[in-house]
């Protein structure tokens, strides 16, 4: 498994073409129901590790996920992070941004969602909606009000590089100063998008995931695929890295993801904290103390029964 997920990484530099990247699992590596089982086993480990690196308290890991409409990314968000104590992860759905947003630089309000020391952030949707749906949507660029950026003809393949490494430095930033940035796009082809509509308008219970707004973007398909492209090919670092997952097949989406950051926790190579001398024996003192004391009333009480 841990051979096949390191083929999904995009490598730094890589010209991506993403009709060569596969949509769907072949099958030929696990069932549904030994997928099933393994991930169950995968979100335990995840959890071990959690905790460990929430009492190391060194690191932090940023999970992002970008996907089109319906390729399972809340799904996914919903699974692999069931096992996780949630007091020490966070996530952050990003949406249209706010009139307040609008008036910082674009990557200000992703700052405020970044984890601290011990915890887990996940971007559902992220500062990479910057050059995603406004390279398909250009004029959203105009509301930035950005220096000299006063139409569309003034946004050129110059601008995009320059926010290509905006971006770069952004998340080179963050790991240098010990938050591991873990990069997941959910490829779903255009077929199996069409029939997870299909699904919402048919099922009272998914209408609500379904708008018309859903469609418009569908009809921008391709030039959704080369934004992509690019993206990828630009933005994936070695220290920070992009995996494509083949998303056409919820349940090996999840344990593909899965796979990868129990992957990246076992790189981390850290354990709980070593007590030094002192601490050592402050803990043996308090052992002591607590075996010395006499059993409480209700103890006593149920001791007589």
């Amino acid at each position: 498994m841990f051979k096949y997920i390191e083929s999904l990484r995009v490598k730094t530099g890589e010209k991506v073409n993403l009709s060569k990247w596969d949509t769907d699992y072949d099958h030929k590596m696990l069932s549904k129901e030994e997928g099933g089982e393994v991930l169950q086993e995968g979100v335990k480990r995840l959890s071990q590790m959690q905790d460990m690196l929430y009492a190391h308290n060194q690191y932090s890991m940023l999970i992002i996920f970008q996907a089109m409409d319906a390729a399972g990314k809340d799904s996914a968000i919903k699974h692999i992070m069931s096992g996780l104590n949630p007091q020490g992860v966070k996530v952050t759905s990003f949406k249209t941004p706010s009139t307040t947003e609008l008036d910082h630089g674009y990557l200000w309000r992703h700052y405020l969602e970044i984890p601290a020391r011990g915890e887990i952030s996940i971007f559902n949707r992220s500062h990479y909606e910057n050059v995603l749906v406004t390279r398909v949507h250009p004029e959203y660029i105009l509301g930035e009000n950005n220096p000299g950026v006063n139409s569309v003809k003034d946004i050129d393949d110059a601008f995009w590089n320059r926010r290509y490494k905006q971006i770069n430095s952004f998340e080179k930033t963050l790991n240098e100063n010990g938050t591991i940035v873990l990069k997941f796009f959910l490829h779903v082809s255009k077929d199996e998008q069409k029939k997870r509509f299909l699904e919402r308008i048919d099922d009272p219970e998914k209408n609500w995931k379904f708008s018309a707004a859903d469609l418009k973007e569908r009809s921008c398909w391709d030039d959704y695929m080369n934004a992509y492209e690019e993206m990828l090919g630009k933005c994936s670092q070695d220290n920070a890295p992009w995996f494509v997952i083949p998303a056409d097949d919820k349940w090996f989406a999840r344990l593909s993801i899965a796979a990868i950051i129990y992957k990246q926790f076992q790189k981390l190579n850290f354990s709980y904290p070593v007590l030094d001398a002192k601490s050592r024996k402050e803990l043996a003192q308090a052992k002591v103390q607590l075996l010395a004391e006499k059993p409480g009333k209700a103890a006593k009480s149920k001791k007589k029964k």
